[in-house]
């Protein structure tokens, strides 16, 4: 017997209370892909339909959620207003986005900023040059902290019991056929970064595809979020890896230099850094 769309029961729904239900249907509006329909909705938060329709009836409401074609839903322009709001606002874009400008003149790959969320990295800017194929960096979007280059990056600059906790809290499930998923392995990249100062993902997040990141620390040596690059791997070889990391490391120590870390302090990313290894 074919299952209706919703995996879980009324019972196992009022477990939760409204607040979070309603939160997990903002996150699901505003995943990549939209608009978005109901039944999506309720497949990706495990939410009844009635529960679905009833939050978005009021999300669109207060301009939080906006009816689309066909039955679909897309943020309204007011939650819009106040992402714009909020990142305009912050300190730690204003001092990434001239820096991840110069990352990518210089490096001709997307550059990107993420931050930490629980056992997630979340990308919140993005400076793209201009070509035919694009990059699943997104802002908004989300990766494994141990599957993806800025994860890497800002897990090898976290304290050993805070890395513990991250890689115990889910099961580390493979995204391609060369993503780490043992604890002991993840640490092996986690070393390497530490070691260099930038981490590597190695086709872990997408088949076909490199990434260079490095973590971003605040004045109390804290992990504020992660700097990166990525490209095809037929654009970003071992060769290219070994120039770009110092690049993108400078980048990260620049930003983190600007919000009075305790780091050395080379400046927007330069030529000189090629040769830099400190």
């Amino acid at each position: 017997m074919v299952k209706a769309v919703n995996t879980r029961s009324v019972d196992q729904e009022l477990v939760k209370g409204p607040v979070d239900k309603a939160m997990e249907v903002l996150d699901a509006l505003v995943q990549p892909g939209g608009p978005h329909r109901l039944g999506e909705i309720a497949r990706r938060t495990g939410l009844t339909k009635p529960t679905v329709h009833r939050h978005l009836r009021t999300m669109a409401e207060y301009g939080f959620a906006e009816a689309a074609e066909n039955g679909s839903y897309r943020p309204g322009p007011r939650l819009l207003g106040l992402a714009a709001a909020a990142l305009n606002d912050s300190r730690v874009l204003e001092l990434t986005r001239p820096v991840l400008a110069d990352l990518r003149r210089r490096t001709g790959h997307v550059a990107f900023y993420a931050v930490r969320h629980a056992t997630d990295a979340v990308y919140l800017e993005r400076s793209e040059p201009a070509r035919e194929y694009r990059m699943s960096t997104a802002p908004g979007q989300r990766s494994p902290l141990y599957a993806c280059g800025v994860g890497l990056a800002m897990l090898s600059a976290l304290p050993a019991d805070e890395v513990d906790a991250v890689l115990d809290a889910r099961d580390l499930e493979a995204r391609t056929p060369g993503t780490p998923t043992e604890p002991a392995a993840v640490r092996a990249v986690l070393a390497r970064a530490a070691l260099c100062g930038y981490a590597v993902d190695d086709e872990y997040d997408e088949p076909d595809v490199r990434s260079v990141a490095a973590p971003v620390l605040d004045a109390e040596g804290g992990v504020v979020g992660a700097i990166g690059i990525l490209g095809l791997t037929f654009t970003m070889d071992s060769d290219s890896v070994e120039v770009f990391g110092p690049m993108v490391r400078a980048a990260a120590r620049t930003v983190s230099a600007g919000l009075g870390a305790r780091t050395p302090v080379l400046g927007v990313v330069d030529d000189a850094s090629r040769g830099e290894r400190s």
